[in-house]
């Protein structure tokens, strides 16, 4: 009898010992996993506030421009260096490898990166129509390609400030007025 409850007890540990095995490797797998999404999410928000700061600075000298308090001609330096800089974040956006759970975040954010491309890409079309003078309908043209351009550069850094701030607080989806998700109220 006691060697049968020492077999016993012996068996009953050995299940014990597999068994806590079995939890902390599933443990550490869901550990893993949280890791990853973790580094994504901060990866990708700070790509995120790095390109609110790039839109940031270029938007206030835009502004000025569209507000007719600087020539057109002061954006010459100013565009081709946001363009640049947006090629490049945008191509560090399509380099981050997600996770499964975050792969639309990603695709959101260089969306939104290229959205800001073509923004620029308007202003720049404006500032050459207001540059070279030829008439008043050219002119009005050039107001409204700049002015166009310059809200969905607005657009595009609000929605990216939106996506940081969703990917800080652990939310799939960034959501706001601009994504496809249906309100909730």
């Amino acid at each position: 009898m006691p060697q049968v409850l020492a077999i016993a007890s012996l068996v009953l540990f050995v299940l014990l010992v597999v068994a806590f095995a079995t939890v902390l490797r599933r443990a550490a797998r869901v550990v893993a996993v949280i890791r990853v999404d973790e580094t994504y999410r901060r990866d990708g928000a700070a790509l995120a506030d790095r390109v609110v700061a790039v839109i940031g600075a270029g938007a206030q000298r835009i502004d000025r421009v569209r507000r007719r308090s600087d020539a057109p001609s002061a954006l010459a330096d100013v565009l081709p260096e946001l363009l640049e800089a947006l090629g490049a974040l945008g191509v560090e956006a399509e380099a981050m490898a997600p996770p499964a759970a975050l792969a639309t975040a990603r695709a959101r954010i260089a969306e939104e990166i290229d959205r800001a491309a073509r923004a620029t890409e308007t202003i720049q079309h404006g500032c050459a129509m207001l540059g070279d003078g030829t008439g008043r309908l050219r002119a009005v043209e050039g107001e409204t390609s700049v002015k166009r351009g310059y809200l969905n550069l607005l657009h595009a850094r609000e929605a990216l400030a939106s996506h940081a701030e969703g990917l800080r607080s652990g939310r799939t989806e960034a959501g706001g007025w601009y994504s496809d998700r249906p309100p909730t109220s």
